[in-house]
């Protein structure tokens, strides 16, 4: 490679590069152009989401969903879709358990009323939480 080469080589390297994107005015120097590329990739890091957030986003998800279905169960007429949102399933201790400690009684028991909005609610959540 001989001087003239070189030298061509060097001044080639020194100019700006324009990158087009879609009209003239998009027109942007190389190094704006990479820098623009690294931003982006900073800004699209994965954030990994604690499972608490999930857990919050489900709950609030059946309690709205569970808390709709009872409403709609007052409000709609009798017949099948009364039926269908006052249908559900409790899942939990049906009879609370009771320990006395002659100081303090504490009684201690959950119980879980699911029904189809309860459920959609949730499902709801999960799909909140990993689009949000």
């Amino acid at each position: 490679m001989g001087r003239s080469e070189r030298l061509e080589t060097s001044l080639l390297l020194k100019l700006p590069v324009l990158l087009t994107c879609r009209e003239p005015s998009d027109m942007v120097p190389f190094s704006v152009f990479t820098a623009r590329c690294e931003q982006e990739k900073r800004s699209t890091v994965l954030v990994r989401k604690s499972p608490w957030i999930l857990f919050v986003f489900l709950l609030i998800g059946g309690l709205l969903g569970g808390i709709l279905g009872e409403i709609l169960q007052v409000i709609s007429p009798q017949g099948t879709i009364q039926n269908i949102f006052s249908t559900h399933f409790s899942v939990g201790i049906t009879q609370p358990l009771t320990l006395d400690l002659i100081l303090v009684k504490l009684t201690l028991g959950f119980r879980l009323k699911i029904n189809i909005l309860s459920i959609l609610g949730t499902c709801a959540g999960v799909y909140l939480y990993k689009h949000v």
